[in-house]
């Protein structure tokens, strides 16, 4: 479904990705890793047309998408959620998940997937009227992802959704995940987490310094003290 090839991304004069190559299978979950720094976000960003890379290529279902812009690849089923979980703090939950879908026609298809969004997190549902920012963080990270669910995207970026949560929130954000991609969705998760990447992911891949520097079976992360002590932090 995804298919990315020698990217290469560069700030300035500083090349921050190096030829990084991954691919991630329909219906699959796939996880990226690494420690602050490493590039995790920037392959994201330039994933979803936030960045653009020198060289490289990205597809989507054989679709190249290489370079184009974020409201394009949308379009094409890409949807990101954002580190942090970048909520409109000051609208509604609601008026949240209708900018989600901003690249969507017709008012009865956006308000289906609306209501789909409430059954999936209906905690979220409860407080629709309610301003996003005065959330808890576990339920600003269901609108963030309720928000990416909107543009009925076929492939979804997470952007370290289990980062500063308490584990309680953290066990519910695995069990999402891996809700979404029983329903037949491809998500190519970023995090620092060791635990739920293996808890989620198939095969993960390790970012240092701009390069995939390990890949594996991503439950097998857990014993690897090569790894984790080396690319992961211990």
């Amino acid at each position: 479904m995804l298919e990315v090839r020698n990217l290469n991304v560069w700030y300035g004069i500083t090349e921050v990705l190096r030829d990084v190559s991954f691919s991630v299978p329909d219906g699959r979950i796939i996880a990226l890793l690494g420690g602050n720094g490493s590039g995790k976000t920037t392959v994201l960003n330039a994933l979803s047309g936030l960045l653009q890379p020198r060289a490289g290529s990205v597809h989507i279902d054989g679709v190249d998408v290489t370079g184009k812009s974020t409201d394009q690849t949308v379009k094409m089923g890409l949807a990101q959620v954002p580190q942090g979980r970048e909520v409109f703090a000051s609208m509604s939950v609601e008026d949240n998940l209708v900018m989600g879908a901003v690249t969507r026609k017709g008012r009865a298809a956006i308000r289906e997937t609306m209501y789909e969004a409430y059954e999936m997190f209906p905690a979220i549902a409860a407080k629709r009227r309610q301003k996003a920012g005065s959330l808890s963080g576990g339920e600003q990270q269901q609108v963030a992802i309720a928000r990416a669910l909107m543009s009925k995207p076929r492939v979804l970026l997470m952007d370290e959704p289990s980062a500063g949560l308490a584990p309680m929130i953290v066990q519910r954000v695995v069990e999402t995940i891996k809700t979404l991609n029983s329903h037949g969705l491809t998500i190519l998760l970023v995090e620092q987490n060791v635990g739920v990447a293996a808890a989620v992911a198939e095969v993960a891949h390790v970012l240092k310094s701009g390069e995939i520097v390990f890949t594996g079976p991503a439950p097998e992360l857990i014993g690897n003290k090569e790894v984790l002590a080396s690319y992961l932090g211990g």
